[in-house]
């Protein structure tokens, strides 16, 4: 049995930790600069983050979907496959899940489980196609999976304000109300937490533990590290790509479901988009690097800084937009890591091509 790497474990946990307290210095800048307190204000943005059992609960609630497709997108990018279409496979999972909710017959659980392979079938399949794209037609995945997104966004918005649109109520771009009995139950009384966190912490164990002891999951990590000694290893690029791509949505799917069945509890247009769930998940991702214990650990603490954000706001002067100040302080900080490691990556192999 493989022994862990310890080291390398802290250091994917670490490494959202470090870049968000860059983030933080950077927001206490912008705070200074707009005349608040940053000691009032980030004692205020812990309070609506943490404060209370009823806050933490509602940050872990925000933070779900983004572990779920965080984990998806970890997948992915450790195969070598830049999936940007979680949000996409998000919509379409909710709709399929949504649907799957309200027309397939039974008791509760019957249409628990219905709602959650259909989310996962239908974000699994989107993504997979894009997989095919590339390789049947050598399309970008990253235009692919962005554009994807574009087509999931306007479909299910027609579905909704059409085909599924709720005939009493409001009259909004939404489905009908699922019933009760297919919601997830709350881990506490009175709190928004469902069951589905619960899924997502044990999905975020069992994707680590398939990187790590599983044939598929080190063929997954070798095609993204080295894809040359993937191919003289026998790895079938192709296979591996529609296997992935479609794990990677699938997950997608799950947490467009549990918004679904254990927050909205129908779908509701651009319930996915406004938040921005998946761009976090692409965040939380990215300061993990691909570690999906790391990227759990960063979504909860995005989900925090948004949560945090809404707190500033309701007790200070200070704009809700400093979390996206801080948001966008992380990207800027993640890109240059990125940068400086594909600039170390080309140095070295301009080295080895000048010794051989």
């Amino acid at each position: 049995m493989k022994r862990i790497n310890w080291t390398a474990s802290a250091q994917a946990l670490l490494n959202p930790l470090i870049a968000v307290l860059l983030g933080l210095l950077v927001g206490a800048i912008a705070i200074w600069a707009v005349g608040g307190s940053v000691i009032t204000t980030y004692v205020e943005m812990w309070n609506g983050a943490f404060g209370s059992f009823y806050f933490t609960t509602s940050t872990l609630t925000r933070a779900t979907p983004i572990i779920l497709a965080a984990l998806g997108v970890s997948l992915a990018f450790r195969a070598g496959f830049f999936n940007l279409g979680a949000e996409g496979q998000m919509i379409f999972g909710a709709l399929a899940a949504a649907i799957a909710a309200l027309y397939v017959p039974g008791p509760g659980i019957v249409k628990i489980i219905s709602a959650m392979i259909a989310g996962m079938l239908a974000g699994g399949l989107w993504s997979a196609l894009a997989g095919w794209l590339d390789t049947r037609f050598r399309m970008n995945l990253l235009i692919t999976t962005l554009l994807l997104n574009y087509i999931a966004v306007l479909f299910a918005g027609y579905m909704v304000s059409f085909p599924l649109k709720e005939k009493a109520g409001s009259g909004g771009a939404q489905t009908a109300m699922i019933d009760n009995s297919a919601w997830l139950p709350k881990l506490f009384s009175g709190m928004t937490l469902h069951a589905g966190f619960i899924i997502a912490a044990l999905a975020t164990i069992l994707l680590a533990l398939f990187f790590r002891y599983t044939t598929k999951g080190y063929e997954i990590r070798m095609l993204g590290s080295n894809p040359l000694f993937a191919a003289f290893g026998g790895v079938r690029r192709g296979k591996l790509m529609l296997l992935s791509m479609m794990l990677s949505g699938a997950l997608a799917g799950l947490a467009g479901t549990f918004e679904v069945l254990g927050t909205q509890y129908r779908y509701i247009d651009n319930m996915l988009s406004a938040p921005g769930y998946a761009w976090s998940a692409i965040m939380a991702t990215l300061l993990a690097s691909s570690n999906p214990i790391g990227a759990a650990f960063a979504a909860v603490l995005l989900a925090a800084l948004q949560t945090g954000g809404m707190g500033v706001e309701r007790n200070t002067e200070v704009p809700l937009e400093i979390s996206s100040v801080i948001q966008a302080s992380l990207i800027l900080f993640v890109s240059a890591r990125i940068t400086i490691s594909l600039i170390k990556r080309k140095k070295a192999r301009a080295v080895d091509g000048s010794h051989s």
